[in-house]
């Protein structure tokens, strides 16, 4: 990535100013889109380098993983001094209260189904009803799909 910051042509300031300067010039309030920055960028600078879409791509990609950026609804946007913290993937965990000096912390909460007590006594088991005979119909045939009959293996063979 050094290597290409490299071959801009010496007129260009770097990607990241080039981008805030966008953002700042379009002065929407949702923010701007990747294609309005690039537009911006051509307009004000004229000619860019043959790589200019990957390397903003690139450059966005950056700005927003560090945080210098925030990604809503498809739009860049600056984030102000009362934008949460960024929350998911690389933030910091919540500042926990200090314990007072002499109590000692809780045991997290387990998790899953408990344990069943040893001691406790067995669950007896539900006796099934025995089961009636399956209704007959007005046809006299019982309903339903009949059973199953396992074939008998049929034999070849010849008897001389």
């Amino acid at each position: 990535m050094a290597t290409q910051e490299l071959n801009i042509s010496p007129s260009l300031p770097p990607y990241p100013q080039m981008i805030m300067e966008a953002i700042d010039a379009l002065k929407q309030a949702e923010g701007a889109n990747k294609s309005s920055i690039s537009k911006y960028m051509e307009s004000k600078y004229g000619e860019m380098p043959p790589r200019h879409a990957e390397l903003l791509s690139n450059h966005l990609t950056r700005m927003k993983d560090s945080g210098e950026l925030l990604f809503i609804k498809n739009n860049y946007l600056k984030p102000g001094p009362d934008a949460p913290l960024k929350r998911g993937r690389g933030r910091p965990p919540k500042p926990k209260e200090p314990l007072p000096p002499g109590a000692t912390p809780a045991s997290p909460r387990p998790r899953g189904r408990p344990r069943k007590d040893p001691n406790a006594p067995p669950v007896p088991k539900n006796p099934k009803p025995p089961s009636a005979a399956p209704s007959i119909s007005k046809t006299g045939r019982p309903r339903g799909r009949p059973r199953k009959v396992n074939p008998q293996p049929f034999q070849t063979g010849v008897e001389v």
